[in-house]
């Protein structure tokens, strides 16, 4: 069969259109937004491997040689992955750097805010924040000497990065990923408008799906591993009395897990909640302790199969991990 000169030129031009910017996200979350938006235009590459923490992680060679070459790298802020804000400075070349905190429209909060049910109005990190603040996060150490050791508690302040917890914050995310794929990528502007609003749409039938299964967990506070939810607690309306850990690489020392016993002595819990990437004995002899149940949450989703459908198993896996465990406990 031979082609016309029109349809050969037509297979090149989409070929081309084919081979989009190379893209670095940090997180498995991120991943998932920015490989919704790209579609069959190309694959974005992901720093943060499975199973890892997000707060603690270090490059590896061919790691750092993709952020080298990259043209655009979509990450959470330097609040969640203070590793790669070193990185960006040496290693991505002319890489667009963009921070999603950073983000107009994204409704933010601080730890130990209590959760507001609903939405304020969203703001970006630049009107609250100064960028030159020590990102490492200001920890005032406890300094009580125990018999089995030190206390190594830290006071959890600042901004709280696990912005994508909440499926509205996740919708603007897909928005400024698309518009900054588009700016970069002309020729591919109308798939990763298209695709954005795919990809919006399936954000809001897994909210309405995850809020549906919440139901049975309203007025049933439970306790965390850390302090990594209030964006969730806020967006379905759950409450989080506590978290065992108040930093989010800090180990509880006899102080913290104290008062934790105590608090959950005076309140009812529905259950006590570990996470993968830290040490489930702690919160397992808590959860026996007090005689609550036990379930697993993992907020950065890196126990999870990286790829598109990865924000919806997230929101979706960590609502039935909640309404499983309280309801469970009658």
């Amino acid at each position: 069969m031979r082609f016309t000169l029109a349809v050969a030129s037509a297979l090149a031009a989409n070929a081309a259109a084919a081979d989009g910017p190379a893209v670095v996200t940090d997180t498995p979350v991120v991943h998932s937004l920015v490989a919704q938006v790209m579609g069959d235009v190309g694959a974005p590459s992901v720093l943060l491997e499975p199973g890892a923490d997000p707060h603690s992680f270090q490059l590896r060679p061919s790691q750092a040689a993709a952020l080298s070459d990259a043209s655009l790298v979509f990450w959470v802020g330097e609040e969640l992955t203070p590793w790669l804000g070193r990185a960006l400075g040496t290693l991505s070349g002319e890489a667009e750097a963009v921070a999603l905190l950073d983000a107009d429209g994204v409704a933010l909060r601080e730890f130990g805010e209590a959760a507001e049910h609903g939405h304020e109005d969203g703001h970006s990190h630049a009107d609250d924040h100064d960028h030159a603040h020590d990102h490492d996060h200001d920890h005032d150490h406890d300094q009580e000497a125990h018999t089995e050791g030190h206390d190594h508690d830290h006071d959890h302040a600042g901004l709280d990065p696990h912005a994508w917890l909440d499926p509205a914050n996740a919708r603007v995310w897909v928005s400024v990923i698309a518009s900054e794929l588009s700016d970069a990528d002309p020729a591919n502007a109308a798939t990763y408008a298209a695709n954005a609003e795919a990809a919006m749409r399936r954000i809001d039938e897994t909210a309405e799906s995850a809020a549906e299964t919440l139901k049975v967990a309203h007025d049933r506070p439970i306790v965390t591993f850390h302090d990594a939810y209030g964006y969730f607690a806020r967006a379905f309306d759950i409450e989080v009395a506590g978290s065992i850990a108040l930093g989010d690489a800090a180990a509880p020392g006899v102080r913290r897990l104290r008062e934790l016993e105590a608090s959950i002595g005076a309140e009812s819990i529905a259950c006590i909640f570990r996470e993968p990437q830290h040490d489930a004995s702690i919160a397992e002899a808590v959860a026996a302790d007090a005689g609550l149940g036990i379930g697993t949450l993992d907020p950065s989703g890196s126990t999870l199969t990286y790829g598109p459908g990865l924000y919806t198993d997230l929101i979706t896996g960590l609502a039935t991990s909640i309404a499983d465990c309280v309801s469970a406990t009658g």
